[in-house]
């Protein structure tokens, strides 16, 4: 989903690849995983590249942000932890956040109000 997502940016909305990265909470993403294949270097030049998209994991990413981020919450590798990786995703858009998974992992996770804001439910709290 998280892949039909970035390429819908990409194609039909026309945000520039250099724009977009793809971020994931657990697994990395196959492509992430080839350009690691060819080395660090090589990966993070393909952060500067302006002809493809961004993968990688939110880990890696913090303290860098990209206009679009599509962010894949695929689990958590050390639970006492995933409440900050989830945070540093979701913090990682200037402009646009698409938050693909299951969001009652979220919710387990981030919490009902991040829950909530995500699938854009409104609880009166009175």
């Amino acid at each position: 989903m998280a892949d039909d997502v970035a390429a819908a940016l990409l194609e039909d909305e026309d945000w520039p690849a250099e724009s977009v990265a793809l971020l994931t909470t657990h697994a990395r993403h196959p492509v992430q995983k080839e350009r690691q294949a060819e080395g660090q270097d090589a990966y993070w030049a393909t952060f500067w590249d302006d002809e493809n998209l961004f993968y990688g994991h939110v880990l890696g990413f913090k303290g860098l942000e990209r206009p679009a981020v599509v962010l894949a919450v695929n689990g958590f590798r050390d639970a006492a932890r995933a409440r900050e990786m989830l945070y540093v995703g979701l913090s990682r858009a200037r402009d646009l956040l698409v938050v693909c998974g299951d969001l009652e992992l979220i919710r387990r996770v981030g919490g009902e109000g991040v829950a909530q804001r995500l699938s854009g439910v409104r609880q009166d709290t009175r």
